[in-house]
C-alpha cells in the first residue's frame, strides 16, 4: 500500500515538473502523432484550481424542469411536454425558435459577471458558447441562431471575453453542439433516442426543411453539419482566443478528421498567441494525449498523476435557470473544492443566470461565501499539488461521472502541499478544544514519516502545540471556532 501511494505522489511530482509554460513553437499538423506533441498540462490550468461558467441562452427562457427543457417539449406525454402546450400552444405553431425573441438579456452586464467572478475566488471564468439546442452566443456568421443577429443582438461571449480578460483572469467557453445533430431521422423507433436533443417529429418543427429553422434542431446533412461544427469553433477561437475549450458528450459523432482540424487549429492559434491552452472531453471521446479528462458533477477516488476537470453547478436539478431551482450550499461546494484539489483536480462550477442576465441574489451569496473563505484559505487551494494521500476519514466515493451526494464530516480531511508545507483541510469543526489525529503523519503511510516543525491554523496564524508518534500528528482544536465551513492546518514538515 505505502509503495502504490508513493509511487503515485511521484508521477505527481513528474507531471508537474514536465511543464514548461509556453506552448514549443512549431506547427502542428491534423494527425493525432503531431498533436499528441502539444503540451496540455498548462500551468496556469494547474494553479488555477477553481472556475465559474454559466449555463445561460435561449434555453434559460422557458424556466421549466430543466436544462432539457428544449428538448422534452417535444416528447408528448411529458410534464414539460404538458406545460409548453398549455402555456405556449400547440408544437406546430410555436417551436422552441419562437423563444428567440423572448431572449433579450436587458439586464445582462458582462462587467458585473466578471467581476462577481473575481470576488468568488475563481482564476477562469466563462459561459456556454453553444448548448445542445443549436443556439451560439457569440456574433456568429455561420449559424443564423446567434445572439448578435437575434434575440438580444448583442455579442454575448464577445463581451465576457473582454471583462474576464481584462481581470486577469482566463476564459472558457463551453460547446455541447455535437449532441444536436439529428441522426435517425429515417427511423421513426429512434426519433426519442437521446443521441440527438432535438427528437425528429414529421408534425413539429424538429423536422422543418427551412434553410435557417432546420439548422436550429440540427436537421441537416451530417457533411454540412460537420463543417459548421468546425467553423464555429474557429470562430470562437480566432474572435475571442478562449483559453479552454469544454466539450460535452457525444463528441463521437463527429469525424475524426474534424477533431483533428479543430484541434491543429486551437493548438497553432495558441503558438502564435503565446499561451497554453487546454481542451478537456468526457469518456474518452477524445485521446488523452491531446486534452484532459472531465467528469460531470463526478470526480475521483484517488490522486492521479494526469491533471483533471470536473464541471459542478450550484444548482440542485438543472443547469439552467429555472423558477423553482434548488441550490447546494457554499459550505457544499468547498468540501467538494477540496476533495477535487486533493486529488489532482479542478472545479469548474456552472451558476444560472435569469433569463434577462440578472444573477439571481441567492447564487451571488453563495459564491460570495466561497470566495471569503478562499480569501482565507486559498492558500491551501491556489498552486497547490497532491500530497503522499489525499486524505483520510470514513466518507468515501465511488470516482466517475455523476457521482451521488456525499455529506463530509469533521472527520474528514483533505491534504495538499506546496514545497514543504502540507495542508489538512478538514472538512468540518469537531469542536472547541477537541484533539485531532491526522494518521497520514505515522508509520501507517511512510516508511520515513516526515517531521513535523510546526502547526498553525492557516485562517488565524495562531500557532498550536503538537505531538508526532505512532499514531499519527495530534493537534488540538482553537478555543474558539474558527470556520462553519472546512478549515485548515498548515504543516510545515522538515
Amino acid at each position: 500500500m505505502k509503495r502504490i501511494i508513493l509511487l503515485s505522489s511521484i508521477l505527481a511530482l513528474t507531471a508537474c515538473s514536465s511543464k514548461k509554460g509556453v506552448p514549443v513553437a512549431r506547427h502542428y499538423e491534423p494527425t493525432w502523432e503531431s498533436l499528441a506533441q502539444y503540451d496540455q498540462s498548462a500551468e496556469w490550468f494547474k494553479d488555477a484550481k477553481f472556475g465559474i461558467y454559466a449555463h445561460w441562452g435561449v434555453l434559460s427562457v422557458p424556466a421549466y424542469a430543466n436544462d432539457w427543457y428544449p428538448r422534452n417539449m417535444h416528447v408528448l406525454g411529458t410534464d414539460e411536454n404538458k406545460h409548453q402546450v398549455e402555456t405556449y400552444g400547440p408544437l406546430n405553431k410555436f417551436g422552441y425558435h419562437d423563444f428567440v425573441p423572448m431572449f433579450k438579456a436587458e439586464q445582462f452586464n458582462a462587467n458585473e459577471w466578471a467581476d462577481l467572478m473575481v470576488q468568488a475566488g475563481a482564476k477562469f471564468g466563462g459561459v456556454v458558447a453553444e448548448h445542445h439546442d443549436g443556439w451560439s452566443n457569440w456574433a456568429s456568421k455561420i449559424n443564423p441562431w446567434n445572439s448578435m443577429d437575434k434575440g438580444p443582438h448583442r455579442d454575448i461571449v464577445g463581451e465576457l471575453a473582454t471583462a474576464i480578460h481584462g481581470r486577469g483572469l482566463k476564459l472558457v467557453t463551453s460547446f455541447h453542439k455535437d449532441r444536436n445533430l439529428q441522426i435517425n431521422n429515417d427511423n421513426p423507433e429512434k426519433w426519442l433516442d437521446d443521441e440527438s436533443y432535438f427528437p425528429y417529429n414529421p408534425d413539429m418543427f424538429t423536422s422543418s426543411t427551412d434553410p435557417e429553422i432546420r439548422m436550429m434542431y440540427g436537421n441537416m446533412p451530417k457533411e454540412q453539419f460537420y463543417k459548421n461544427w468546425l467553423g464555429e469553433l474557429k470562430e470562437l477561437i480566432d474572435n475571442y482566443s478562449p483559453d479552454l475549450i469544454y466539450f460535452d458528450s457525444k463528441m463521437t459523432k463527429i469525424p475524426e478528421s474534424y477533431k483533428q482540424q479543430f484541434l491543429a487549429h486551437y493548438f497553432n492559434h495558441s503558438v502564435a498567441q503565446k499561451k497554453q491552452v487546454i481542451v478537456t472531453h468526457k469518456e474518452g471521446e477524445l485521446p488523452k494525449t491531446v486534452s484532459l479528462e472531465d467528469f460531470e458533477k463526478g470526480r475521483m477516488d484517488r490522486i492521479t498523476p494526469e491533471f483533471w476537470l470536473t464541471d459542478e453547478t450550484v444548482s440542485v436539478g438543472s443547469w439552467s435557470y429555472t423558477n423553482t431551482l434548488g441550490l447546494k450550499t457554499a459550505d457544499e461546494i468547498i468540501d467538494l473544492l477540496a476533495d477535487i484539489v486533493s486529488k489532482n483536480g479542478t472545479m469548474m462550477l456552472n451558476i444560472s443566470p435569469k433569463a434577462d442576465g440578472s444573477i439571481p441574489q441567492n447564487q451571488k451569496d453563495i459564491l460570495v461565501e466561497i470566495g471569503n473563505w478562499l480569501k482565507t484559505n486559498g492558500e491551501a487551494i491556489y498552486a497547490s499539488r497532491t500530497w503522499a494521500t489525499y486524505g483520510e476519514g470514513p466518507t468515501k466515493i465511488k470516482g466517475g461521472m455523476f457521482v451521488d451526494k456525499v455529506s463530509y464530516t469533521a472527520q474528514d480531511v483533505r491534504y495538499t502541499r506546496k514545497g514543504n508545507t502540507v495542508y489538512a483541510i478538514v472538512l468540518g469543526w469537531p469542536g472547541e478544544n477537541k484533539p485531532v489525529v491526522f494518521e497520514a503523519f505515522s508509520g501507517k503511510i511512510f516508511d520515513a514519516v516526515p517531521k513535523v516543525k510546526s502547526v498553525t491554523v492557516l485562517a488565524t496564524g495562531e500557532k498550536r502545540d503538537f505531538k508526532q508518534d505512532d499514531e499519527g500528528l495530534h493537534v488540538t482544536t482553537p478555543a474558539q471556532k474558527v470556520d462553519d465551513k472546512a478549515f485548515v492546518f498548515k504543516i510545515e514538515v522538515e
